[in-house]
């Protein structure tokens, strides 16, 4: 009985081509390396912040890209809570930036189901309306912005803050994209049931766009929390500041003379723990939900 075989591999296939091999582990090592090195050269200007944070003044000028405080000095922290307006800052933000993100979280979540089921005339227009939103640079609606902010009387107040974020496209695109993902026999079911067009949306498809929904609110969290430009043309009034227009008014030199790096940085520091408390805890539960999916697929 004839035997069929292939040409047998030589031994420089065997010993380099599998993953075990040298080339192999040379390959490895360079993509980790590759990996490390840039991971470092993104990471390296947070901890000069950090360190930085730390610092006193003169240590500050003196060693600005050292991340280690010689010595260690809170004064920066101390200023900040008692010589600025620091406090009023961060209550603007956190008000400002929950009513933003349960408002968008809400409005995007309606206007994305409509867009995906509902059938109506125009609704094809319509999403390329909020597609060519997408497409537009947020600085040439700054002035628009401000006239009609003008207009209606809201200017120099928190509606002027809120109302405008409150829904926003790219927001929209990411519900309808999902909510189209989900099959159209669970409404159907619902619907003989007798549930009406907003019941099935809020009991049935709503609760089960969770990584969805996770997405838009870290996105609309960190976006309404990081929010400059609009403060621009929104607002004027310092007792309406929100952080990153306070903080801009602390790098622009509000303070007096003097570099102030320790003070800036450690605003600056602080500022940006709420938004990494929320991608934490909420990426936890979008990689939980997201891998779920993946195997009830």
């Amino acid at each position: 009985m004839a035997v069929l075989s292939g040409p047998r591999p030589t031994r420089d296939t065997q010993t380099t081509g599998r993953p075990g091999g040298p080339r192999g582990l040379v390959t490895t090592f360079l993509g980790y390396a590759t990996l490390i090195f840039f991971g470092l050269v993104f990471l390296y200007p947070f901890v000069i912040q950090l360190g930085n944070s730390f610092k006193s003044e003169p240590d500050a000028a003196a060693n600005p890209l050292s991340p280690v405080p010689d010595p260690v000095d809170l004064t920066s922290f101390e200023r900040i809570f008692e010589g600025t307006a620091f406090p009023l800052w961060m209550g603007n933000s956190l008000l400002v930036t929950v009513l933003v993100t349960a408002g968008r979280v809400f409005f995007d979540s309606l206007a994305g189901y409509a867009l995906a089921r509902l059938r109506f005339r125009g609704r094809a227009g319509l999403f390329a309306a909020v597609i060519a939103v997408m497409a537009v640079p947020g600085v040439v609606l700054l002035i628009p912005k401000f006239l009609v902010l003008n207009q209606l009387g809201m200017y120099d107040s928190y509606a002027a803050l809120i109302v405008p974020l409150l829904a926003d496209a790219a927001g929209v695109f990411i519900m309808k994209q999902f909510f189209e993902s989900i099959p159209v026999s669970v409404e159907e079911a619902a619907r003989i049931d007798g549930a009406g067009v907003f019941r099935t949306f809020w009991s049935v498809v709503l609760p089960m766009a969770k990584p969805a929904l996770i997405t838009l609110t870290i996105l609309s969290f960190q976006g309404s929390w990081n929010e400059f430009p609009h403060s621009l043309v929104a607002v004027q009034d310092p007792d309406l500041f929100t952080l990153p227009r306070g903080l801009a008014d602390l790098v622009s030199g509000s303070l007096g003379s003097g570099t102030q790096y320790p003070l800036k940085l450690g605003a600056a520091l602080l500022a940006t723990i709420p938004v990494a408390i929320i991608f934490v805890v909420f990426q936890r539960y979008f990689v939980r939900d997201a891998n779920d999916g993946a195997d009830k697929g």
